[in-house]
């Protein structure tokens, strides 16, 4: 499925975002907010201070909402994270990118900010009906989620190594009962 680069951007992003919940919480300090900042090329005002830390924290619960519930619910929840935000949607160009929309001034706070983008995102996700591209990880001990981007919309696994290990794990079983004990190991 392809969505527009800033579509894409923003999901990308949040999905990031809502994955550092995940254990071990890899949002704990300013300067891991810090580089999620830079690592997702967001641009205006960023306070960094514990207070925009708290409130980015606060957001991602927020926002695995919308990203993983069914087309209406999630239409539902971002006309409520734009409605809150007083969002004014509005055509921008800057940094050297393209014409995109924004739709709080770039001097609003970060969360506020993260929100509405997430939330103008999923608009482009639910015109397309593409909800389905937002899911929770297959894997039995993760509850992270991700943006299946791939052609035919097959992805299972928020990583390779949780598709691995969930795939290795029967392997093991297999191998195991076929295995001749070792000769020098004791039988009971």
């Amino acid at each position: 499925m392809l969505f527009a680069y800033d579509t894409e951007w923003a999901l990308r992003s949040a999905v990031a975002l809502v994955n550092s919940a995940e254990e071990p919480d890899t949002l704990t300090d300013v300067e891991q907010l810090d580089a999620w900042y830079a690592e997702h090329a967001f641009t205006g005002r960023h306070d960094r201070d514990q207070a925009e830390l708290e409130s980015i924290r606060a957001l991602r619960p927020v926002l695995r909402a919308p990203l993983t519930a069914h087309r209406d619910r999630a239409a539902e929840l971002v006309n409520g994270l734009l409605a809150e935000a007083q969002a004014v949607p509005q055509l921008r160009r800057h940094d050297g990118l393209d014409w995109h929309i924004h739709a709080v001034p770039s001097d609003a706070p970060l969360a506020r900010r993260v929100a509405v983008e997430v939330a103008m995102a999923m608009i482009d996700v639910i015109r397309a009906d593409g909800t389905d591209r937002m899911r929770a990880c297959a894997a039995d001990d993760c509850s992270g989620i991700f943006l299946d981007l791939s052609k035919n919309g097959s992805r299972r696994f928020c990583s390779k190594r949780g598709g691995n290990r969930m795939a290795g794990r029967p392997y093991r079983a297999r191998t195991a009962r076929r295995r001749p004990p070792h000769p020098l190991r004791r039988r009971a």
